[in-house]
């Protein structure tokens, strides 16, 4: 039965750490699969549309997500590594590990990744929109860096964005 656990929140070491990356042998642990649902308890309480292994205190190359839409179904990525990337835009952009703030920041709209699933098997995932978003704000989370790293015009976030992870503008269009 899956627990909700404590989102870590900046300031935290694990969250500037590069996470390490994930053995076949781990992913076969119960406790490993655990892991990955209490992360997914864990985002969807938030409310997020994703969660980084680092911001459950734990160092491992691993998150999950859920964007809501038609065409991406929840999932799991493990030792995640974008092999495509196109077009830089300027996204608005909020995270459960720095709660109550927003900033602009500069990503791609379109991107490829490859990783493993849950049970160890290979797997590329590509988008656009809050999904390549998504993808690189988590993956950042494994590298040690936080979207308020670079973002611009960081500020209080509106009391409708407070909790999302990822797009606090999506907040409103739901």
């Amino acid at each position: 039965m899956p627990y909700k656990r404590r989102i870590v929140i900046e300031g935290d070491v694990v969250l500037r750490r590069v996470a390490k990356r994930v053995t076949r042998d781990e992913i076969a642990d119960p406790l490993f699969q655990q892991l990955i649902d209490d992360m997914f308890l864990t985002m969807y309480e938030a409310p997020g549309v994703g969660l980084a292994a680092p911001q459950v205190g734990v160092s491992k190359q691993l998150f999950v997500f859920d964007v809501k839409d038609d065409e991406h179904d929840a999932g799991i990525v493990i030792n995640p590594k974008i092999v495509s990337a196109e077009e830089e835009i300027e996204l608005t952009e909020g995270c459960l590990s720095v709660p109550g703030y927003v900033g602009e920041i500069t990503r791609f709209s379109r991107v490829a990744v490859t990783g493993l699933d849950r049970e160890g098997r290979k797997q590329r995932l590509s988008g656009d929109g809050l999904f390549a978003q998504c993808l690189q704000h988590e993956i950042d989370h494994l590298h040690g860096r936080l979207y308020k790293d670079t973002a611009q015009n960081l500020r209080p976030s509106a009391k409708e964005d407070e909790g999302e992870d990822v797009a606090p503008d999506r907040a409103r269009e739901a």
